[in-house]
């Protein structure tokens, strides 16, 4: 046992706390009479020898300096042996002896000191980890919590405890030890009079107050004496910090670079197995559609793949490797590589770089090994048993690390698929996946610039829909026709008010601009320029109307009236109120003068809503059978591609009997949606009505992906023709009728090969036995239009009024 002082709180801000504290064993004598009144047992007697020898030196029970300890050597070593089990050998014991709350040890075990202090100086060799404002904060907290008990009866809690950091003698890696603090045997003295606070306050101060400020102020510390001892034992927590510290790591990845953190894992897992001369390696199992990569950014110093490198050894040789190891993974250990083991090409390859002794542990997240971890040194039989078992705790957050960088391995893989193409379909984001895993390696390994590769997929059939809303255009000029008549209308009656009330002469002008504004916007023969009306009220009338209303009647708006205007009058605020509802009138949202075109937008977007619902639903119903691209497009209605073919779906074999299921299933959904929006009709502000359109090809097309639109598109002069009938077909008429192919309540179908309209003939008839669509087949020929001519129709109608089957809904 030594009696030498250790000052924790030296050059710490601890030591700018300054309490009055003395060191006293009465409470612990006290404590100890109470034991021996209370035993019943042998221990009895025991407890009343100690006492009666503590008692002996009446000095001994009077407060004493630290420094006075070893005039005590008999009595400090009995208060050890009792609070020490008899059992515990003194050399593996970390025990001392302080003063109440400020650190300063007085007494303890020589492993104690020796562990803290340097063995020729003496002095303190230790670090208190997280020594700030917090620290302060805590033992404050640790004092008052003995105040709250004592004096107001209030149960707060105790904020014991200090880490400590250290180098060990042998490793010289770092351990941390926690100093656990026994408060039992210090008794507080009030020195003044006690300030009167009640349990919210106190409640408050140690549970919602960082600043303890206040309860400095409340409550001050100077009113109080702190009598006795604190017992300090250490506890041996690396593996608890090393893991803490394994964890914070994790957390704040974004706050190193890939050598830095690294480097942190690294150090942290070199504690944790106490051995400085392993170090580690980090492989996360990483895949591209399904196929084993090795990514330079996310290994993290894998010997085995360094070296192999450095080797010139294939790629392909250890991605074989690799993948045989994943189908079964499980330990590989050697504590020496032996000549039995350098017979394998990658063993030896270690062995001639420097590695005597090497292992490898899967490692599993959620069941699923997502990587290894790598544990190699330079020395023979460094690695053993005994090394796997330390690390075995860590390997779930290694598994948190692996996870990590699959997850923000992917997401890189995304970044590249959104910066450089668009948000993708599973059916071709395979694709997209293989383009952007090229870019990222080629981007590696090649000094200069790199380019994406082209994505294009051939000889896939396309199918072509389009869902238009009747007299769309038409629709939006006669709402806003109606909503100008009833804003000019409202505008000359304002201009007339500011004529009337104001006597202002230009206010009579501007009603006659509107005048004739208005009567050409009511003559149905002509087409209202939408631009030129806005233009007139954005440049002339609204800055007349905002200049008058903010300049004549300026106390409504607590404008300061202008020099050389008069007061506002009973006139002012008739004109202010003329021109505040037109104003009214005329707001987007909730005025007059835009009722009908949000009544025609509201219904658009029903309509819409409702089509794309279905369509959504139609496009995942699709991918059931075999993987296509589906492709919307918004217009005044709803338009879409699909697409379909083997080249889409390399590893499942195409036949055309996934081409006429698709064909069915569309000529069914445009049924549907007929049946839909015309259910909507009583619902909506505006009744409008849909047309029903698609376009039959009957060979197959190249499309290929467009950077500049971030969209797939035809490819090919053969190929571009597709896409010009698309665009042209919507307002077809039906060949010297002047009537226009598509009607409400009717499906049209617009085909060049008569082979192809049988096929949907056939379909046709099966929906019509099915009381889907209505037995009104026409078969139609079309007028050419500007480069393509010799197009045909079929057209019939959807069966509006009868119950379908649940499975055509």
């Amino acid at each position: 046992m030594k009696s030498s002082i250790i000052d924790f709180s030296k050059n710490s801000p601890l030591d700018v706390m300054q309490i009055d504290s003395v060191i006293s064993f009465k409470k612990y004598i006290q404590h100890l009479e109470e034991r021996v009144q209370n035993e019943t047992t042998a221990r009895k007697a025991f407890f009343q020898i100690v006492l009666d020898k503590l008692l002996a030196d009446p000095t001994f029970l009077e407060p004493f300096p630290g420094n006075m300890a070893d005039r005590y050597r008999t009595q400090l070593d009995l208060v050890y042996g009792m609070l020490v089990p008899p059992i515990a050998e003194e050399k593996n014991v970390l025990w001392g002896l302080s003063g109440p709350i400020n650190p300063q040890i007085f007494f303890g075990t020589d492993t104690f000191y020796d562990l803290l202090t340097d063995r020729f100086t003496g002095e303190l060799r230790c670090d208190l980890e997280s020594v700030n404002q917090g620290s302060v904060r805590q033992k404050a907290l640790t004092m008052y919590g003995m105040i709250f008990r004592k004096f107001y009866n209030f149960p707060a809690s105790d904020h014991t405890g200090m880490l400590i950091s250290l180098p060990d003698n042998k490793t010289g890696l770092v351990k941390y030890y926690r100093i656990n603090i026994d408060t039992r045997f210090i008794d507080v003295v009030l020195k003044g009079e006690l300030p009167d606070l009640d349990a919210n306050t106190i409640r408050r101060q140690i549970q919602e107050s960082a600043d303890i400020s206040e309860l400095f102020s409340l409550l001050p510390l100077s009113l109080f004496r702190f009598e006795g001892i604190s017992v300090l034992t250490l506890t041996d927590v690396t593996e608890e910090h090393a893991l803490e510290n394994l964890k914070n790591t994790i957390l704040d990845r974004n706050n190193f670079d890939s050598q830095t953190y690294y480097r942190r894992i690294a150090e942290t897992l070199r504690t944790l197995v106490d051995d400085p001369d392993i170090d580690f390696g980090l492989m996360p199992l990483i895949r591209v559609n399904n196929k084993l990569i090795f990514n330079r950014n996310t290994i993290l110093h894998s010997k085995l793949i360094n070296a192999a490198t450095e080797s010139h050894v294939p790629e392909e040789l250890y991605i074989s490797l690799a993948e045989n190891y994943f189908r079964n993974p499980k330990v590989v250990f050697m504590r020496s590589i032996t000549e039995e083991d350098e017979k394998f090409q990658l063993i030896k390859i270690l062995k001639d770089d420097g590695v005597e002794s090497y292992s490898i542990l899967p490692v599993y997240f959620d069941n699923k090994v997502v990587g290894v971890l790598e544990l190699f040194s330079g020395k023979e039989g460094v690695i053993d048993e005994r090394v796997l078992s330390r690390i075995d705790p860590a390997l779930s957050l290694i598994a948190q690390v692996f996870q990590n960088n699959i997850t923000e391995f992917n997401a890189s893989i995304e970044n590249v698929i959104r910066e450089k193409f668009t948000s993708l379909q599973p059916a071709v984001q395979w694709k997209f996946r293989d383009a952007a895993w090229h870019y990222l390696r080629d981007k590696t390994e090649k000094s200069g610039g790199n380019l994406i590769e082209s994505i294009a997929f051939k000889d896939v059939n396309p199918l072509y829909g389009a869902i238009d809303i009747r007299n769309s255009t038409h629709e939006r000029n006669i709402a806003l026709r109606e909503d100008l008549r009833l804003q000019f209308s409202v505008l000359i009656e304002t201009f007339a008010v500011l004529k009337q009330k104001k006597g202002f002469g230009l206010a009579d002008e501007m009603a006659f601009k509107c005048k004739k504004m208005l009567d050409w916007i009511v003559d149905d023969s002509t087409d209202n320029d939408e631009m030129k009306i806005r233009e007139f009220l954005e440049n002339e009338v609204h800055p007349f109307l905002t200049h008058f209303r903010e300049n004549y009647t300026g106390k409504k708006l607590n404008i300061p009236v202008l020099a050389g205007i008069d007061e506002p009058n009973e006139n002012d605020d008739v004109t202010a109120a003329a021109i505040d509802r037109y104003f009214a009138l005329t707001d987007e949202t909730n005025g007059e003068a835009y009722a009908h075109r949000r009544a025609l937008e509201t219904s658009m977007q029903t309509i819409n809503s409702s089509v794309n619902l279905y369509l959504d639903l139609f496009k995942t119903e699709i991918q059931q059978s075999y993987p296509t691209y589906f492709e919307k497009f918004r217009t005044d209605g709803i338009e879409y591609d699909i697409y379909i073919g083997q080249s889409l779906e390399p590893e499942r074999t195409f036949s055309n009997l996934y081409l006429k299921n698709i064909r069915l299933w569309q000529l069914t959904s445009m049924a549907a949606i007929a049946r839909i929006t015309h259910s909507l009709l009583p619902s909506l502000p505006k009744p409008l009505l849909t047309t029903q359109l698609i376009f039959i090809n009957s060979g197959t097309i190249d499309i290929s992906f467009r950077d500049d639109e971030k969209r797939f598109d035809v490819e090919g002069a053969y190929n571009i023709r597709y896409q010009v009938i698309k665009k042209r077909i919507d307002k077809v008429h039906v060949k010297d009728t002047g009537e226009r192919l598509t009607q409400p309540g009717k499906i049209a179908m617009v085909y060049f090969n008569s082979k192809s309209a049988e096929e949907y003939v056939d379909y046709i008839r099966y929906l019509q036995e099915k009381n889907t669509l209505l037995d009104d087949l026409e078969f139609l020929d079309l007028e050419e239009l500007q480069g393509v001519n010799g197009l045909k129709a079929l057209r019939v109608g959807v069966n509006m009024l009868s119950e379908w089957d649940d499975e055509n809904v």
